[in-house]
């Protein structure tokens, strides 16, 4: 074997994820951009801990043709101003969201089964604030 030949062979990547050094993780992300339907509001889990809800509406297609699309998402933030930035966006905003998407699968009130996507968020940012009548 030439030294070219047990060089290529000790240098090519094995099949066996050569691309990370990390452990494998099952992971969906999901970015949205689109308007708060309402203002996010604080409430506690079951476990007491606290977390912010709110919905975002994605709208696609031509005027003609228009579909709105509806987002659940949650944040675990502690108490400061990330927080309080979070609570105080109003209702109309327009948002880049970007989060951990997971199905919830449940069983409605007829029994059947059903799933619902949650997004987790991991960053958000303000891309507009709706204009006010006195501004």
């Amino acid at each position: 074997m030439s030294f070219f030949t047990r060089r290529a062979a000790a240098t090519a990547p094995s099949l066996s994820r050569a691309f990370s050094a990390s452990a494998r993780r099952d992971i969906s992300k999901i970015t949205i951009v689109g308007n708060l339907a309402a203002t996010p509001e604080l409430r506690a889990t079951s476990t007491g801990r606290e977390l912010i809800e709110y919905a975002v509406a994605s709208n696609s297609g031509n005027k003609d043709n228009r579909q709105t699309s509806w987002f659940k998402v949650a944040a675990f933030l502690e108490e400061g101003p990330r927080r309080e930035f979070l609570t105080s966006l109003p209702k109309g905003a327009t948002v880049y969201v970007e989060g951990e998407a997971i199905m919830k699968p449940y069983t409605d009130s007829e029994g059947k089964p059903r799933s619902s996507l949650r997004i987790y968020q991991r960053t958000i940012e303000v891309l507009r604030r709706p204009t006010t009548a006195a501004e």
